[in-house]
């Protein structure tokens, strides 16, 4: 399988060489020299020009959400960090839905259940794992209202208790705080690790689908034992 690499808009990389970047600016600054009146006009307008476009390419750099998915391996990129996890390391992957009145209605976010909590936990920075937390509380509130026990709301989503994993490794402080989210998610929706589809470049089922073949593709081909024995 081929590397992937995604963004959730094409506006990603603002530099002046791009035509649809450059065109735009040099309009604006023979603009300036058209009608500035002397220079110290023309020169606070190039100052607010280049002050403009800087902010601009920052707004749209910390708005950008990129994805790497390999033969290997699925990663999710942030201005400030990510997160990765192996194909092995993942048990299955869809849509996210909540039981409402007896009927499940899919939401704006795409599940992924591991099966092993450490990998992520151990590679996850904690500047990304605050951002994940805080941006995931109307999800987590969601769960808490279908189970009924919204009350519980307060206590949960800063829930840092010492973790302890299948393995027997003991977690403590923001690790333990991002693992217990886990553990609750889990318990509400299936799933451990979230993505939202407004972070996406195409629809949630399509993403979905992609992510379902790099899987499959990863997955090691089952030995046919029969078949083995017979050619001994």
């Amino acid at each position: 399988m081929e590397t992937l690499q995604l963004y959730n808009h094409p506006l990603r990389n603002l530099s002046l060489r791009n035509i649809w970047v450059g065109t735009p600016v040099a309009l604006l600054v023979f603009s300036l020299i058209w009608f500035a009146n002397n220079w110290q006009q023309f020169i606070v307008g190039i100052l607010l020009l280049i002050a403009a476009y800087y902010t601009l390419k920052m707004l749209i750099k910390q708005s950008t959400v990129g994805y790497t998915i390999t033969a290997t391996h699925f990663q999710q990129h942030f201005a400030k960090g990510g997160w990765v996890v192996n194909w092995a390391n993942i048990s299955k992957i869809g849509i996210c839905h909540h039981h409402h009145d007896g009927w499940y209605q899919p939401l704006p976010w795409i599940g992924i259940k591991l099966k092993d909590y450490e990998p992520y936990l151990d590679s996850i920075c904690p500047r990304i794992s605050t951002e994940l937390m805080l941006g995931q509380r109307a999800l987590l509130y969601l769960g808490l209202k279908q189970s009924g026990k919204l009350t519980q709301f307060e206590d949960i989503v800063l829930d840092s208790r010492a973790f302890l994993s299948e393995k027997g490794v003991h977690y403590q402080g923001l690790q333990a705080m991002l693992a217990n989210r886990m553990h609750y998610q889990r318990t509400f929706y299936g799933y451990d690790i979230f993505i939202s589809t407004n972070d996406l470049d195409r629809s949630g089922e399509e993403f979905v689908g992609l992510m379902r073949r790099y899987l499959a593709a990863a997955k090691p081909p089952e030995k046919n034992e029969k078949g083995r024995n017979s050619d001994l």
